[in-house]
């Protein structure tokens, strides 16, 4: 990806076809200023914004996303790639909220308490981001109540929940089981990651999915939602 050095490529001199390949490359290359630049050119030649982001930045995420997985691409290359699809969101989101256009779906996150470590919850709610949803992100060391709080706040449709340790996974179990007690469990999609856990945990603490990377969360997240929206259809 990304073979021509794109200090000598005039995007404004692509046609649209063009400029949006060159932008999947750009995200993959983790150059924020050509995707802003980018972003507005089609901005100018009429696109609106929902389809900007979704073929423009969205693919270009998607792709990113598969070679993260895949091994490919490794964290600090999709961080890069995260930050230069923010830098175009960036330009996007007052647009997208003059439309009324609703993201894919809502998520809570957050790594559980005990716990200080963010790297892969950031890279998870960017990933989410890079796909469409709107994500609140609710730190470190978050306890029970916060996570309840925020879920009656902002009434998502995915509550994340991340950890590090072996000491502070149990506490995913915690989580679920006082959203047990409220009556409230299944009005959400509970995705739990990070690297000590697996399948089998996620299985035995009652979670929807465990998601091995944020690559996966990600496509996990948008399958979850697109199978919500059918039942409801």
């Amino acid at each position: 990806m990304g073979s021509e050095d794109p200090e000598n490529i005039d995007l404004a001199a692509l046609d649209d076809a063009e400029l949006v390949d060159q932008m999947h490359d750009d995200l993959y290359d983790g150059l924020a200023d050509e995707i802003v630049t980018g972003t507005r050119i089609l901005l100018d030649r009429g696109w609106g914004p929902e389809k900007i982001l979704s073929d423009a930045l969205v693919e270009g995420m998607r792709i990113v996303g598969v070679d993260f997985r895949d091994g490919i691409l490794f964290v600090p290359e999709v961080l890069l790639s995260a930050n230069a699809m923010k830098a175009g969101m960036a330009v996007l989101r007052p647009l997208l909220a003059e439309t009324g256009a609703k993201p894919l779906g809502k998520v809570v996150i957050g790594t559980v308490k005990g716990d200080i470590h963010d790297i892969g919850k950031n890279l998870v709610g960017m990933m989410l981001e890079g796909a469409g949803f709107e994500v609140t992100d609710l730190g470190v060391n978050t306890d029970a109540d916060k996570f309840i709080a925020a879920l009656e706040e902002h009434k998502p449709d995915i509550l994340g929940m991340s950890a590090l340790l072996t000491t502070t996974m149990p506490y995913m179990k915690v989580v679920i089981r006082a959203l047990e007690e409220r009556g409230i469990r299944d009005d959400y999609i509970v995705l739990v990651g990070g690297a000590p856990l697996n399948e089998e945990f996620g299985l035995a603490i009652g979670a929807d999915a465990y998601c091995r990377d944020a690559a996966v969360a990600a496509e996990t997240a948008r399958a979850f939602m697109e199978q919500r929206i059918a039942a409801r259809a």
